[in-house]
């Protein structure tokens, strides 16, 4: 049973991780730019956010998961926020190579902000609560041994899928040229910060359409 509850938390982690979105991107940037330890640490960050909502959901914690349901607008918009400030750094990255030593930020804060940025999307929580009843997962009714089990395997699942995609993209940086890593920072910035306006701008219509409901 326990064994079983790992392997489908590992297959739902590693779902939730694979699908290319604002934060894979600043993943595969961190990685193509800083490294692959920088990417899978930023990574790690994602993976933590998914495990605690993975334990939210499991354990059935229905004070915290009404808090964060309740103010989700307002974490979104948190979410929304950090995207553009990230994907706008991005954009404005001048390559190392280029006119400057490189300069890094540490794996703390790598993993750091994109932890923060992952726990201000309360939607995986949802995801959770749409999904777990299909993998026959009883949430109210799950002992400890088999939720930790659970959400150990959403961490190993999305955290292998990070190591697999920056440590590729990690073999290639060195064949990168800095012109095209200026590219490639605009491209990246530019589509991190799209991903945040219109989480803003879907933020706003929504709110607006309750309203008037």
């Amino acid at each position: 049973m326990v064994f079983e509850i790992v392997i489908q938390g590992l297959f739902i982690g590693l779902m939730l991780a694979v699908p290319v979105g604002p934060i894979s991107l600043v993943c595969i940037h961190r990685t193509i730019s800083d490294g692959r330890l920088h990417g899978i640490f930023s990574g790690f960050g994602v993976a933590t956010a998914d495990s605690f909502y993975a334990a939210v959901a499991i354990l059935g914690l229905t004070i915290i998961s009404g808090v964060i349901l309740t103010y989700q607008e307002f974490f979104r918009c948190i979410a929304a926020f950090l995207l553009i400030f990230i994907g706008i750094r991005v954009f404005l990255i001048i390559p190392p190579s280029l006119d400057r030593p490189p300069e890094h930020e540490s794996y703390h804060k790598d993993y750091l902000s994109l932890l923060v940025v992952a726990l201000a999307n309360p939607l995986t929580l949802v995801f959770y609560a749409a999904i777990l009843p299909g993998f026959g997962i009883v949430v109210q009714n799950t002992g400890p041994i088999p939720a930790v089990g659970f959400v150990a395997g959403i961490f190993s699942g999305s955290a292998a899928w990070w190591i697999i995609l920056c440590g590729s993209l990690g073999s290639v940086r060195s064949s990168i040229q800095s012109g095209h890593l200026r590219l490639i920072n605009r491209i990246s910035g530019l589509m991190i910060t799209g991903f945040g306006i219109g989480l803003l701008v879907l933020l706003v219509f929504f709110s607006g359409t309750a309203q008037r409901l």
